[in-house]
Parts: C-alpha cells; structure tokens; sequence
C-alpha cells in the first residue's frame, strides 16, 4: 500500500468512495443528505483540503484522509478495507506533517467516535447541529498531548 497526495483526477473515484462508505456507516444520514453532499464532496471539499489517499499496488484507493491545517475533516476507508490499518496509516502520515490535530465526529456515528478516542483523541466540546446547522450533532475532538 502507498499513502501519495490526490491530483485532480482522483475526485471522482475518492467521491464515489466517499459515497460507498457513507452508505456503510452513516446511517443517520438519509438519501436525499447523500445526494446533497456528494456533489459537494467531489467538487468543494475534495479540491479545498490537502488529501492524502491509500491505494493498493494496483493504484485502487482504499482510504483517503482531507485536512486543513491541523484540522481532519474527512477520512473515508472503502467498506471492504475498514479494519484492516488504513485510518491509523492515513492519521499517521498527517500526523508528521501536523503533529497537534483535531477533528469533529457525528454524534450518530459511535464507530467514528470509538475509532478516534481509541487513537488517542479526547472530547472537548460538542454542538448540537453539524456546520451546516442540520440537526447531526457534533463532537469535537482534539489528540491528546504527549
């Protein structure tokens, strides 16, 4: 597996990725979300972060991580790869390029939740909407020092 940074080419396959694990784990989320966001994923947010994805020798993506700054605001792993490393790997390699991250987790997705606490991320706050103001609340997570 190789971690390299998205080119532009990579947006639609990373948002119909996006797409495939949203679909496995969000299911607080319902279909008419999923068809708002995804034009949304592929043309706003995937072009706006610095993403890194992990793709196998065959060069198929299993998991890309979006960051701005020391904030993680996404990290997508292909359903039939969740488990396997990718999300520790992809936080990782940001993590040696921003050592002090934070992140905010829906609420609604316990598995998030549990996947980032285990890592070493703390709660620190938690609002009741999601930056859209819909009504998914948040939880705001911030890596423990040290």
């Amino acid at each position: 597996m190789y971690i390299r940074k998205r080119c532009a080419a990579d947006d639609a396959p990373l948002a119909a990725l996006w797409e495939r694990s949203v679909r496995a784990t969000h299911d607080f989320l319902a279909e008419d979300d999923i068809q708002l966001l995804f034009p949304l994923v592929r043309d706003a947010y995937l072009p706006s972060l610095e993403v890194w994805l992990l793709e196998l020798a065959d060069g198929t993506p299993t998991g890309f991580i979006g960051n701005a700054g020391d904030k993680v605001e996404m990290l997508f792993i292909e359903p039939a790869h969740r488990g396997q490393g990718i999300g520790r790997q992809l936080l990782d390699h940001v993590r040696t390029l921003q050592p002090r991250l934070s992140v905010d987790v829906n609420e609604q997705n316990p598995q998030a939740h549990g996947f980032y606490r285990h890592y070493g991320f703390e709660d620190v706050g938690r609002s009741e909407t999601d930056g859209q103001g819909r009504p998914f609340p948040i939880i705001h997570m911030r890596l423990k020092a040290g």
